[in-house]
This record gives structure tokens, sequence and C-alpha cells, in this order.
């Protein structure tokens, strides 16, 4: 939770239990210990992914309920931004996420005075396909890999360490990158509603890559 742009809480576990489970009991003792109601707030940010389909859908639908309930605008803020959001130097700052399945997330971005601006699409590929469009690039010398997941990258961790990339740790826990990023965003007024608000999963479900049509 920010104020403007001061963190004023929160809360990050380590645990087997399923996020749906444990987020609403989890933000309850959140609020009690800040003394603060769902009245209270001005603006519901959501990570937008790209992520697990049920994290996603399950933060998303809570945000979309109070932001509804309680008529308040609401702001969807990339992951990989939240990445990227977190280094301040390099002309191009790669955010890259552990997608699992052998693959990342990824996207390119640059800095323009005091705002992060995204360059194409974000994208999920396999290491070979996300080195070949760090290549594609150019000078590879200007380029910053961000990443809190380099442990579980594997393999590209070590490519990208002979190939003289630049590479930066970062935190894993987003939230209150998201919060200051999305009190930025209000400022600007670009903020959305509970109907309009959305996800950007980036990869498609299970559902859809395995759906064969009728028989």
């Amino acid at each position: 939770m920010v104020r403007g742009e001061k963190v004023i809480g929160v809360l990050s576990t380590a645990s087997e239990e399923s996020y749906s489970s444990r987020l609403f009991r989890h933000l309850e003792f959140l609020l009690s210990d800040l003394r603060l109601a769902y009245e209270a707030f001005d603006l519901f940010a959501v990570n937008s992914g790209p992520g697990s389909f049920t994290g996603l859908r399950v933060g998303l639908t809570a945000i979309k309920g109070w932001a509804e309930v309680y008529g308040k605008p609401a702001a969807a803020i990339s992951g990989l931004e939240a990445v990227a959001a977190q280094s301040h130097s390099g002309p191009v700052i790669v955010p890259v996420l552990d997608a699992r399945r052998g693959q990342v997330y990824f996207g390119f971005y640059r800095r323009e005075q005091d705002e992060l601006v995204r360059e194409g699409e974000e994208r999920v590929a396999s290491p070979v396909e996300f080195l070949s469009a760090l290549r594609l690039r150019g000078d590879r010398s200007a380029a910053r890999v961000l990443s809190p997941d380099f442990d579980a990258l594997g393999e590209l961790s070590s490519q990208l360490r002979e190939e003289a990339v630049a590479c930066e740790r970062v935190a894993a826990v987003l939230a209150p990158v998201i919060g200051r990023l999305a009190y930025h965003r209000a400022r600007r007024g670009e903020v959305a509603d509970a109907l309009t608000l959305d996800a950007n999963y980036v990869r498609r479900s299970d559902a859809e890559l395995n759906w064969k049509g009728p028989a």
C-alpha cells in the first residue's frame, strides 16, 4: 500500500498455500494493522501480467470488485514494467521473468526523462529466442537485463554473462513498485474502471493451446 510515493504497508510470504486463499486474509491483517478501510483508498492497482492465469485472474477480479463497489478508479500495471522501473541506468532496459516451461517473459523499455517507455509488445519466448531478439537490437552493451529470477533462468543467466550483457537482480516483491507506478499513472489520468480493467497474459492459456475444436 502506498500513500503518494511512500510505501506504508507491504506483506509478502513464502507459502505453499494458494494465492487465492491467503490473499484476503493477509489483506485484512494489513488493513487492520494500518487502521485503514477500503473506503479510504482513492485508487486500486493490480499486476496485469504476464504471469499465471489463476493468480492474475484472482487479483484482477478482486480489484474489479473493489473498484465497482467503492466507485474508485483502478490501474493495471505490467509486472515487467515493475521490474524495469527498479533500474535508473542504461538506455535500454530489458526486464525478464521466469515463465516456466523453459520460457521467459520479456520486454524492451527505455527511459525518456523520468518515464519508462515500452518498445513493442511484451513477449514470451524460449531462452534462444530471447537471446536472438536481444542480438537483433545491435549494441548489446547498451542493454541492461533486470530480473528477480536469475537463479530460475538457469543456462540463460550464464549465456548473458558470456555475452557481456549487464545484468541486475531486482526485488521479487513488486507490489510497492506497482503502487508507485499506479500513483503516477493516475496523476496523468491514465486509469480504468471495473468494466475496462483487464490483464495481459502474453501467453495463451492451456485450454486455448490444447483445444482441438469439434471432432
